[in-house]
């Protein structure tokens, strides 16, 4: 009898064990099935960065960035990524439309400027809001208000650059009310920023609304701040809040950033956060203990903070869990101020290399940027992309990552490079076209670009003419440009005259592009 008890509770026992352990598996194969399948996306995006600022695209780069060159190593490094245009808004705007800048408008929005948006215009939060995610935008905005929203009846408007300009003054504004068709008019649940570094209004604000109560006109920053470590401060007048620090946008706009992604990694709907710096746009003004980190002057030492910034909200993906299960993009608006030339003579830094040409140009140094994506599981870790991809392409690629399809209509020149996520050696797009003014456009197809007029500069600069001079570059003045990046990535040799045939072919696709007749699809 003693016998046959012991095995009756050996076997209960063991049933027990099995039972809870079948329990267990269980619960843990449910807890796994009720995880998001779809990836949590994080934007870095940076305003005004060098191609040749990271020594993961630059061996030579004068610049410490080892919080990004490590998501290069974790994730893909994309060495043809392009952004729409040379300027600051055209590239915002293309990035969240899947829709080159071009078909719409070349310029950026001024101080107190509409938003450049269409209230049917369909964007990549809309497009994730739909597909389950909460969506929210940290840092520079730059794509416009309407400001009219909250202007007194008796608002004047207050005119600077000979009357060119216009902005307002504290008391123009009823600073108590939402300001309408912002980041939350087009597919964000939650913004948090000030706008524009560089514009006013000088103060935060959350969601729709100014925190606080602007109550000083700054006409000159130099009447309030001491100059910046690099440049000028290329702030434009407008109503401040007292007390206001732009040495404090960096650090605040990120600490915000790292408690948005752990309150987001709470829930069970998967995230987006579009977080834009205002660096290393000027003003060039890194905090004191960035002071002497890079060798690049104090632009280096602000793309060091940056860099840090960047650091700390991948840590926190890490620190919330959520790291393995998050998309991570990091790209850059256009290429470096001008300010790039006395840098490249002082400290033998050039922020474009190996690439000609800065910010507004159509020469590749002003839209080729860093483009790196990370994503664990699909892209593999330390790979190397060559393939041509665009920052409108994010729309097409993240449709097609969740799973959902882009409305007819929409995001039409955005192509998927999904494939080339998955496979570096896959090719993505066959062609683009760059472009920053009215003035000019070029075209990439395949290894040649065609700078579709005399020069891919935006205007004559002595410093510009004196930095082609040291390198040896010399203007042939052919009433166009055309270059064979897979010899001559630095656009030294104008080869149009020796093409004659290849610059037919493309003047052409770059009219049927314009034309909307070829969104440039394989």
């Amino acid at each position: 009898m003693k016998s046959i008890n012991s095995k009756l509770i050996f076997y209960t026992f063991t049933f027990l064990c099995t039972s809870l352990s079948i329990f267990a598996c269980s619960a843990c194969s449910t807890k796994e099935q009720s995880r998001p399948e779809r990836p949590n996306i994080l934007i870095l995006y940076a305003d005004d960065l060098g191609y040749g600022d990271f020594a993961s695209y630059n061996p030579d780069s004068k610049i410490p960035t080892p919080h990004l060159d490590r998501l290069a190593a974790e994730g893909m490094r994309f060495t043809d990524g392009h952004s729409s245009s040379g300027i600051c808004t055209p590239s915002r705007y293309a990035l969240l439309t899947g829709r080159y800048h071009w078909r719409k408008f070349h310029g950026i929005v001024g101080a107190f400027g509409e938003s450049v948006f269409d209230a049917d215009e369909f964007t990549l939060p809309e497009m994730l809001q739909g597909a389950g995610y909460t969506t929210a935008a940290i840092g520079k905005w730059h794509l416009g208000w309407d400001w009219s929203s909250v202007l007194k009846p008796d608002a004047e408007k207050v005119y600077y650059r000979n009357g060119s300009k216009f902005t307002y003054g504290p008391d123009a504004v009823d600073w108590s009310k939402p300001i309408a068709d912002g980041p939350l008019a087009h597919g964000f649940d939650y913004y948090f920023g000030d706008t524009v570094i560089n514009f006013p209004p000088y103060a935060w604000i959350e969601n729709d609304r100014v925190i606080g109560t602007p109550t000083i006109m700054l006409n000159d920053a130099s009447d309030h701040f001491e100059p910046p470590k690099e440049g000028t401060w290329e702030a434009r007048p407008g109503p401040m809040m007292e007390g206001w620090d732009p040495y404090e946008n960096i650090p605040t706009t990120t600490q915000r950033g790292v408690e948005l992604i752990h309150e987001l990694a709470q829930k069970e709907e998967p995230f987006f956060i579009y977080f834009a710096f205002p660096s290393p746009h000027a003003p060039i003004i890194p905090n004191d203990e960035f002071d002497g980190t890079s060798g690049a002057g104090p632009y280096g030492d602000l793309v060091v903070e940056t860099d840090a910034a960047c650091g700390r909200l991948l840590q926190a993906l890490v620190d919330a869990g959520v790291e393995e299960n998050t998309l991570v993009i990091f790209s850059a608006d256009n290429g470096p101020e001008k300010y790039a030339y006395a840098r490249d003579v002082k400290y033998d830094h050039w922020s474009s290399e190996p690439l000609r040409g800065l910010k507004r140009h159509i020469y590749e140094g002003g839209h080729r940027v860093p483009f790196i994506v990370k994503w664990p599981g699909v892209a593999e870790a330390g790979s190397v992309s060559h393939a041509l991809v665009s920052q409108i392409d994010l729309m097409a690629t993240l449709a097609a990552a969740v799973g959902v399809e882009v409305p007819a209509g929409q995001a039409v020149d955005s192509q998927s490079f999904l494939p080339a996520l998955r496979d570096a050696r896959s090719e993505a797009r066959s062609s683009h076209v760059h472009n920053t003014f009215a003035s000019g456009y070029a075209i990439r197809h395949g290894k040649w670009v065609l700078v579709d007029a005399k020069s891919g500069y935006d205007r004559d600069r002595p410093e510009q003419d004196e930095w082609e001079a040291r390198l040896g570059y010399v203007d042939d003045q052919l009433p166009v440009e055309l270059y064979d990046l897979s010899v001559d990535i630095s656009q030294r040799n104008n080869v149009a005259s020796q093409n004659l045939e290849v610059v037919a072919e493309l003047k052409d696709l770059l009219s049927e592009i314009r034309s909307g007749e070829s969104v440039s699809k394989d």
